[in-house]
Formats: structure tokens, sequence, C-alpha cells
């Protein structure tokens, strides 16, 4: 016999006689577990009687960590006589092993029992709860059927006294849902009654109607009304809870259709609005607002959009209070908040310098700064409004705008006045007061800034100042010398006299006017100028007004915003911060902003964004209107009728800034006329691209190039779709050149020059050639190939050209006055005596703007 233990026990070999018995037992323990177990079973042998034959012993099985199931006793065997052979008995080795096998089973059993008696717990703890459960429910139940009885209870007692409430005829009164039927059955029965024969078993029976049921009984429960529960005897009818409750719906009914208080809501109204929103706002029905709008003569639907003002009036109509409202109101906030007048501080003049072109004011400002800006620009005229800060000698700072003085730059001043603290009016005292000094004083004046006349070149030898203060005096500027109030400083800028005077004069203003500013709020300010810059991108050159505009900040600016990355000073240091009259150049701009456009600084992104789809919207609306001309007053129609078949002059406008581009663009405006006008198809800030030539190709027009250039690819798109680029650094070149190619699109006029005229005295016919006419040449001269009239009777019969002019028989060019000759006409042969036939010549005159 041999078994194998656990892995890595040895084996243990018992060795028998070879009468052996071997057999496989496969035993199961708990969690799934089994092992197969090896069994031999020794014979013993019998040889003698009934000494030696005992009871053969219990099968030997081997050693094994579990014992194997006992096997079930022999019968006893008879006894045999003893035999030689005798069983050998288990060693030490065999004995341990058995006795450990034993030993395991019999701390597995414990483990066993133990495992068994958690799980029983486990499960009477479970059975626990789950009883509990159940009695909590059986409780619930019973208290929901407790309360169901008394709500019954009180709803019979409450019917029971609204039976009494309404009294016995009430009751007797059939409902009014109730079969008419039941009342004819219940009189018809007391004559049947009455008719039987007296002394018989119904004679006793009255001819009354059945007792009703008592008053107290509960109802009855009843299903359907049939034919048979109608008409059964024992059953008598009664008001039903459904008649009753319907009854009392009815009486609450009543109470409800009584007039309440009417709720008035503020209703929050945009500029445009449909009524089904109307309605939901207000509370009301949309059928009650379309049936106000049709007594007003107006017919809608529920998704039809009604204006502000209507949908005011239907609010206030229907007694709800209305508050209008626009989309405007995002800029609400935006600008001009109060200062806390606790953080103010003083701050620098912003002062403008104005007058007329070649007057010296550029050079007075380089004086002034010490630099030189008239050499950089082209023509030595300024066309671009710059500024600068500068630091005086006594310390303070001064900050200075540069206007252009050319007529074309109008806007360019007008921005320069708005946003300036005090104007010096640069007059030359050569030159005297000029069309720009004059345009300049009324800017100052509708900016209601103070004025320093600024008297210039008193160098020159034709310098007369007192001249320039009497002519300024015809247009309301009265200088102190003259009894008046305005400051005025002769300088020269070239020589630098009186340089410190002026400047003296500023800080004496700016001390009066007692400029301050709070360095702390968020930056506003003005845009002074905008360009588009090929490395930097958009680049506005902002006044900084109130605040503190620091790198960083979130910025809106007309349809523009961006988060300022750099920030550059007049002297292109790079700065950090800018604070109040501060010039900068700003960086970071999602698109080139207009001149003229206020700066602002808002607190997140969604707000910029909302105020820049706002303006971008309603640029969008004014430009397609402006397009198609579908929107305007009755004049605005009348003019568009007027100058309908007038030709236009379209062109593709690129510059540098939009202040120069404004100013092109307003000049050409005034070139146009009823008969021909320029048209702006794109303009723009930067150079020239391959777009621009793409739709100026498509629409076949010139590019118009001020102080700008086409790059490589633009260049050779331009020069194989044949696009012209006129390329202008100076205003006065540009608008000659484009005034020049409009006059071109004007219809020349024509001009009658008066030759003479001829009396017909005789016609006469010519074979196959028609009707000659004999003349007289009555005065002047008569040309052939002229143009002529055929005049009878004062009226003009014919128009048209002579084909034949002869003397006696010869061709001539010319007769004179006084000479005879015979005239032939085109095309035309109604020629009569005494006719007077009117030559003339006709002169075509190129016209020009």
């Amino acid at each position: 016999m041999s078994e194998t233990k656990n892995p890595g026990e040895k084996k243990l070999t018992l060795t028998l006689k070879p009468r052996t018995e071997t057999g496989v037992v496969r035993q199961s323990f708990s969690h799934g577990r089994s092992k197969q177990v090896v069994v031999e079973k020794i014979k013993r042998r019998t040889v003698g009687g009934p000494a030696e034959a005992k009871a053969e012993p219990a099968p030997v099985e081997a050693p094994k960590k579990v014992a194997a199931a006992p096997a079930p006793k022999a019968p006893p065997a008879p006894e045999t006589p003893k035999s030689g052979v005798v069983l050998r008995t288990l060693t030490e080795e065999e004995m341990a092993a058995r006795a450990s096998a034993l030993a395991d089973s019999r701390v597995r059993e414990a483990e066993e029992r133990k495992a068994a008696e958690a799980e029983a717990k486990r499960r009477a703890s479970k059975e626990g709860i789950e009883q509990a459960e159940r009695e909590a429910a059986a409780a619930r139940k019973r208290e929901e059927d407790a309360r169901h009885k008394v709500e019954e209870e009180s709803k019979r007692k409450a019917g029971e006294v609204a039976k009494k409430r309404l009294g016995d005829d009430e009751v007797k009164k059939p409902a009014p849902g109730v079969r008419p039927k039941l009342e004819a059955e219940a009189d018809d029965e007391a004559p049947r009654t009455a008719r039987r024969p007296g002394g018989g078993p119904g004679a006793a029976r009255p001819a009354t109607a059945r007792p009703a049921a008592p008053r107290a009984a509960p109802p009855k429960e009843r299903g359907r009304l049939t034919l048979v529960t109608a008409l059964r005897a024992d059953e008598v009818r009664e008001r039903s809870v459904a008649s009753f409750r319907r009854r009392t719906q009815r009486m609450k009914g009543h109470a409800a259709n009584e007039p309440k208080e009417k709720l008035t809501r503020d209703v929050v109204i945009p500029d445009a609005i449909t009524i089904q929103e109307l309605a939901n706002r207000m509370s009301e029905r949309a059928v009650d607002v379309i049936r106000l709008l049709m007594k007003q003569g107006q017919m809608a639907t529920i998704n039809d959009v009604i204006d502000a003002d209507t949908a005011q009036l239907i609010a206030e109509e229907m007694g709800h209070t209305a508050r209008r409202v626009s989309e405007s109101d995002v800029e609400e906030g935006l600008f001009d908040t109060a200062d806390d007048e606790g953080a103010l501080e003083s701050r620098a003049p912003v002062v403008t310098v104005m007058g007329h072109v070649d007057h010296g004011k550029t050079s007075l400002l380089d004086a002034i700064r010490q630099a030189d800006v008239v050499s950089g620009e082209a023509g030595g005229i300024t066309q671009h409004i710059g500024a600068y800060q500068v630091t005086s000698a006594s310390g303070d700072k001064v900050t200075f705008i540069d206007t252009p003085g050319h007529a074309a730059f109008t806007a360019m001043r007008a921005r320069g006045a708005k946003v300036t603290d005090i104007v010096i009016l640069v007059v030359a005292a050569d030159d005297g007061v000029m069309p720009q000094t004059i345009e300049a004083i009324h800017h100052a004046k509708a900016a209601k800034v103070p004025i320093i006349v600024a008297i210039n070149k008193i160098d020159k030898p034709g310098a007369t100042p007192d001249r320039v203060r009497t002519e300024l005096l015809q247009h309301e500027i009265q200088v102190e010398s003259l009894g008046g109030d305005v400051v005025d400083v002769e300088v020269s800028a070239t020589k630098k006299t009186n340089i410190d005077k002026l400047l003296e004069m500023i800080a004496l203003q700016a001390e009066i006017l007692d400029l301050k500013a709070d360095p702390g709020r968020p930056a506003e300010g003005t845009v002074i100028e905008a360009k588009l810059d090929r490395g930097r991108g958009p680049v506005a050159t902002v006044l900084v007004q109130r605040g503190t505009l620091k790198i960083g900040d979130l910025v809106v600016a007309g349809a523009e915003w961006g988060r300022v990355r750099a920030l550059v000073s007049d002297t292109g240091a790079a700065v950090q911060t800018a604070g109040p009259s501060t010039p900068v150049e700003v960086l970071g701009f999602s698109g080139t902003p207009d001149a003229g456009d206020r700066l602002a600084v808002v607190e997140n992104e969604a707000r910029a964004r909302e105020i820049t789809d706002y303006r971008q919207r309603q640029k969008r609306e004014k430009s397609s209107a402006r397009a198609t001309g579908m929107r305007g007053s009755l004049e605005q129609m009348m003019a568009q009728a007027k100058t309908a078949g007038r030709k236009e002059f379209a062109l593709v406008i690129k510059a540098d800034v939009q202040g120069s581009l404004e100013a092109i663009a307003g000049a050409l405006d005034k070139l146009g006329t009823d008969e021909v006008g320029a048209r702006v198809l794109h303009s723009g800030v930067g150079g020239i691209s391959e777009s621009d030539v793409t739709l100026a190709e498509a629409s076949g027009v010139p590019i118009i190039a001020f102080n700008v250039r086409a790059n490589k690819e633009a260049r050779e798109a331009a020069e194989r779709a044949g696009i012209e680029i006129r390329y202008y650094n100076i205003i006065y070149d540009l608008i000659d050149d484009v005034k020049k190619a409009m006059s071109g699109l004007l219809p020349p006029t024509l001009r009658e020059t008066m030759l003479g005229n001829a009396l017909i005295l005789e016609v006469f016919k010519v074979s196959k050639v028609g009707n000659i006419a004999g003349c007289r040449v009555t005065d002047g001269n008569v040309e052939r190939g002229a143009s002529v009239r055929l005049i009878r009777d004062n009226v003009v019969v014919h128009e048209g050209k002579l084909s034949q002019l002869k003397r006696f028989k010869d061709d001539v060019k010319e007769v004179t006055a006084g000479q005879e000759c015979g005239m032939a006409f085109e095309n035309y042969q109604d020629m009569r005596q005494g006719d007077v036939i009117e030559c003339y010549r006709v002169e075509t005159i190129q016209r020009s703007l």
C-alpha cells in the first residue's frame, strides 16, 4: 500500500503478502475539494478449525492525511485453526503519520464547526432584521387603514350634515341627473294600490310611498344604474356622493368666476419682440394681445415681431409697467464712470498744435522737442497725427498732439481738438489767417478749449504780427494786447525764439485749468491713430485720458478688442504702464481700430466680445443700408433718384494709417458730382496683398497705394492680371490724379458755332441726284459738310448735313455772303422756295471737375 501526502512529503510503502486486493476511494471535502485514496485490503488465509477462524480484521488503509470512511463490519467468521501467518505491526513512522492525520482531521472539524456557528448567527441576525421590517410594515399598514377609516367617517358625517342643511325638500327632490322615469313610476304605484278591492289581502296596504331610509344610515355602495336596480323596491334612491361633489364644485366655480385683483408686472421690452414673448412676459394670453392689436387695426400672428413702441402701448393698455431696454445697453458703464475725489492727482496737459498748412506747426513742435520730424514727412507736409510728451525746463510734462493742416485732414483736426486741453493756434506772420486757420478756430470753439495763439515766422522780412492780431478779431479771437483774454506769443521755430515763453504760457494755462485724474482706476483713452504693422500686427496710438493702462489689460476700442501685449512710448521705449495724459502705442488688438474710437479696459473676455459683437453688427447694418439704399427718408430717396444714372469711378485704396485712409476717402467723396462720383470698393490699412489684387481684377478697377507697397506675390499677380497699382506719398497728387480720371468719365459738352444763313430762291429737280436748292447766302458763310437746319415759317423742319455745295457747276468748300450757290441735303428732299437754311458747326469740348 502506498500513498502520497502533501507535495514535498516522502512516500511510505507497506509491503505484505502477495494476497492483496487493491482499490481506489474518492474522498470529498468542504469548499469543493476532493482527493483519491488508494486502499489495499489483505485477506487472511483460513487454515484450520474454528479456533483459528477469527473475525477477519478490518482492511488496513495506507497512512493518509484524512482517514477513509469506515468500512461496514464483516460478519463473524467461523473459527479456524491457527495458521502459521502472523501480521506485521505498524512501524513508528506509520503510527506518527496516522496520529498526524487524525490531529489534522480534528483541527479541520473544529474550524468547520466554528464556520457553521458563525453562519448560523448571521442567518439568525438577518432573519431578526427581516422580521422587524415586516412588523414595521404591518404597523404602517394598520395606521394607514385607521387613517382611511377616520377620513371615511368624517366624509360620511359631512354628508349627513349637508343633507340636514339642505332640508327634506332638497333631499326628496331628484337630482338633475336622475331619470324622470323613476318619478313617474313612483307616482303610478299609488293609484294601482288604491283600485284593489277591499277586504283582500292587499286592502290593508296603504297607498303611500315607501318609508324613506333612515338619515343616519351610511350611504350604500352601488354599481352601475340599470333597469333592474332602478326598479328594485327595496332600495331608495338618494343623492350620491358624486352628485354632492359636483354640486360643491359648481358652488366653488361660481365663486371662482368672481373678479380677481389683476397683477401688475414689470415688463422688459427690447427693441423688437415677438407677440408670444411679450405675452409670456406679461403672463397674459397671446390671443388677448392679438385681439388688442386687431382693435388697433393691425393684423398679426403669434410669431410676428413688433417694435418697442407698439409693445409698450400694449403692455400699458393691459395694465402693466413697461421698461424699455436696448441692445446698446451692453455699453452701459463702459465710459464716464465717476472718479474717486480722494484719489485725484495732477496730470500733464494735452496740447494740440493746429493751423494752416505750411505755417510751421511741426517745425514749432520740433523746436520744443528738439527733434527733426519735418524732414521725415513726404513733401514737407504733415500727413499723420502724432503724439509726443515733452518735459519742460521746470520739470513739468506736457503732451503735444500734432495735426495735419491740409484741407483733407479735417477729421484728424476734429479728433485732436476733442481730446485736448489747450489748443495752440499757429499763424504765420507773413501769411496771416488762412482757411484751415479758420477751421481750426471752429474746432477749438466746438471743443470748448482755451486757445493760445503762436504767431510764427517773425524772423522773416515781411512778417507783420499786428496784421495777424487784427485778422483774428474777425473770427472772435481777441488777444490780450488788444484787450482780450486770449494769450498770444510771437515765436520763431527756426531761430527757436520765445519757445520758453510759449511753454511758460502753456504751464500757466494748465495751472488755471487745474487738470486732475485718478491713476488707480481702469484706463480710458482715445485712439489717435491706427495702422497695421507687418511685424507687430495692428498698432494703435492711444492717448490715455483717465486711469492707468497696463500690460495684460483687456481693452475694447470700437469694434475691436484685445489683450495688451506691449506698450511703446513716443520715444520708442517699451513701458509697463501708461498713466493719464500719456501717449503710447498699444499692441495686441484683434484688428485695426478706427481712428477716433474710444478705448476702455473691461473686466473679462466675455464682456469684450459682447461689446465688439454689438458694434460689428451695427457697422454691418449701416454698410448694408448704405449699399442697398433701401432705407432712409424721402429726401434720401429723392437724392438717390437724382443720382441714379451717374457714372462711378471705382477703386481700391490701401494706406499706411487709419487717419490717412479716412482723409483720402473723405476727399474723394467731395469730388463727386451728380454725373460722376468715386466709389471705394475696398479700403484698408497695410500693404497690398494678393486678395486686394484679386478683388481689383474681378471688378476691373485700379489700386491706389498711399505710403504702402505691394509685396512680391501681389506685384506679380497684378502684372499677370494687368491691374494698375498707383503709388503716392503726397495726398495732393493722389487727389489730382483721381480728379483727372473722374473727369474723363464726364460726357463732353457740345457747342454750336453759327456760320451763316442762306435763302432758297428756287428748287431744281435733277435726275439721279434729287432736289437741289438754289440759294443766296445772306450773311456769314456756308461750308460743305457743316450741319444745317431747314427753317420754314420760323419752324425747324429738318436738321442734317450738307451733302453737296456747288457754285455754278463746280464743287466748292465754302460760299461767302452775297453769292449764290446750290445745296443738296443728305437723305432729305422736301425743300421749298422761301425756306431759310441755317448753317452751323458743332464743337466738342471736354469737361473737367
